[in-house]
């Protein structure tokens, strides 16, 4: 699998963020000194034509729900055609500036993936992420895109459950991540073929008005329903590409965007396949170089040499023997086990500690721990008669549907062969260059080979008229390499390169108050980042 570009690995294993600010009550931006005026969806853009003005002109009931206040969008299905009655139906989550008296407006956020819920996120406790600067001056608002999550429809590629049954229940057979044979490729073909073929058949309707150009114009409607003439935006990860695609499409509509771990929209699907797989392998050596710094005596081997033999080790092992699972029938087998460590590499402050242990445990031949980082959807118990009969424990939770969702955007997002002939030949390469984390890489996007095919072409940013931008980026980052974040930055007309010197996925949140202070003063006061801001 993939891994998924989100902006905390933490969201996918199910780790709460912690603290939420209270409410300080139902929105009064009509009354609040710095709040704009109440913004009606525009004539003079091409893409808005009068079918457009009804959803731009809805009044959002905002409810309580938890610690945040909650609301839907809607949205038409294929804005070529908005009076055919097919809409997506968007769950929308909101903190309310803590100081109106000097509220700016709405900050629209996206956490990444695709396929994160921002709505979730907030319901989480995501506000944190944000400092106590800007969460005075905005409302904070988090949304689940067309799709995902909570959205109505959502993308839905079936139950693995049945797939899962076909598996042998024990035994050691394993998925090569490297196919060389021609029996290992036709077997990978074969895999992603019924990947699409029950995404068709459950999903095949909303597919190809899934991908980022559509939910881009869903952003701004949301901007002129929040009632902001200007677009107020921080996007984690993908929800840098949401953003760079919405400052194409609305440049005069932008007030302030910062993206943060950077996506850059020039890559081929092979060169930002290859590059990751690089980048992810990296991290892996930095984890070896580092992990006693870090986690000091948890770490699963006492040298770096030594850490590094446990991880290749376990790759051949799992390859042809995979480790058993705790309360399951289901093998950790080698996808498996570098899912697990790729995804662990998103944040290491948080991350290692149970990595090092879930190595240490796999290297007793107990792949429970690797699973559950891998999978932290995975059953490994039977469901307690507690939590069936507490509707109340999952009632606000929108079903995780992320390992489809990023398929499902990336693939219409990013044009790919239809001849598997390529794939063959780039993941030759990328083993060569980054061994079998280089190859699974590319090997996921085999998917994509028979996937709808989207309007989006690699390209470098035209915006004109798009005030300055600020990007972020982090030099130790796998999943959004910080040389995607200089070209984004330099592709961008006024682009601002902020660079955090650290490891993990994205900066804005988890880094230091270096970076909180620059990215809160652009935000708060437009103030503008000197070129070459190191933190």
């Amino acid at each position: 699998m993939k891994p998924p570009t989100i902006k905390h690995a933490s969201l996918i294993l199910a780790t709460a963020v912690l603290g939420a600010t209270a409410l300080t009550g139902c929105d009064d931006a009509a009354d609040a000194v710095h709040a704009q005026p109440a913004a009606a969806a525009p004539t003079a853009h091409p893409t808005e034509q009068s079918a457009l003005q009804a959803f731009y002109r809805q009044k959002p009931t905002w409810t309580r729900c938890g610690e945040v206040q909650c609301a839907t969008l809607t949205v038409p299905m294929d804005y070529a055609r908005p009076e055919n009655g097919r809409t997506f139906t968007l769950p929308l989550a909101k903190v309310a500036a803590a100081d109106p008296a000097q509220r700016i407006a709405s900050l629209v956020f996206n956490p990444g993936g695709p396929g994160a819920s921002g709505a979730g996120y907030l319901k989480d406790g995501g506000v944190s992420s944000f400092s106590a600067r800007t969460r005075a001056r905005f409302d904070i608002v988090g949304f689940d895109p067309r799709g995902v999550a909570g959205s109505k429809p959502a993308v839905d590629c079936g139950s693995s459950d049945a797939t899962d049954q076909d598996e042998p229940a024990s035994g050691d057979t394993a998925t090569s991540v490297y196919p060389r044979t021609d029996a290992d490729r036709n077997a990978a073909l074969a895999d992603a073929v019924r990947q699409v073929a029950a995404c068709k058949a459950h999903s095949g309707d909303i597919l190809p008005h899934v991908g980022t150009l559509d939910a881009a114009r869903d952003l701004d409607v949301l901007r002129a329903v929040l009632g902001d003439q200007k677009l107020s935006y921080l996007g984690w990860s993908y929800g840098t590409y949401l953003g760079t695609v919405y400052g194409e499409l609305f440049p005069e509509r932008v007030r302030a965007l910062v993206l943060d771990g950077a996506m850059d929209p020039s890559l081929t699907w092979s060169e930002e396949a290859l590059q990751q797989g690089k980048a992810f392998q990296k991290s892996v050596d930095d984890y070896a170089q580092q992990c006693a710094t870090v986690v000091h005596d948890a770490c699963p081997a006492t040298t770096p040499d030594g850490i590094r033999k446990v991880v290749t080790d376990l790759s051949a092992r799992t390859s042809k023997h995979p480790l058993r699972i705790e309360g399951t029938t289901q093998r950790l087998d080698e996808t498996m086990l570098l899912t697990a460590i790729t995804m662990s590499m998103y944040t290491p402050e948080a991350q290692w500690q149970d990595l090092s242990e879930a190595l240490r445990a796999a290297r007793k031949g107990d792949g429970t721990k690797l699973a559950e980082l891998a999978s932290p959807g995975i059953s490994t118990q039977d469901s307690s008669p507690e939590s069936e009969s507490d509707p109340s424990a999952t009632a606000e939770q929108a079903p995780d549907n992320s390992s489809v969702a990023i398929t499902a955007v990336n693939c219409l997002d990013h044009p790919h062969p239809g001849d598997p002939q390529p794939y063959w030949d780039l993941v030759e390469r990328a083993h060569k260059e980054a061994g079998a984390i280089g190859a699974s890489t590319v090997l996921a996007e085999l998917t994509c080979k028979d996937w709808p095919a989207g309007q989006q072409q690699p390209h470098r940013v035209h915006a004109v008229g798009l005030p300055p931008v600020l990007v972020v980026g982090t030099t130790g980052d796998p999943a959004t390499l910080y040389p995607w974040a200089q070209s984004l930055a330099a592709q961008l007309p006024g682009g601002m390169l902020l660079t955090y010197k650290g490891l993990g996925h994205t900066a804005y949140g988890r880094s230091n108050a270096c970076v909180t202070d620059a990215v809160d003063a652009y935000l708060t006061d437009l103030r503008p980042v000197p070129s070459g801001t190191t933190c």
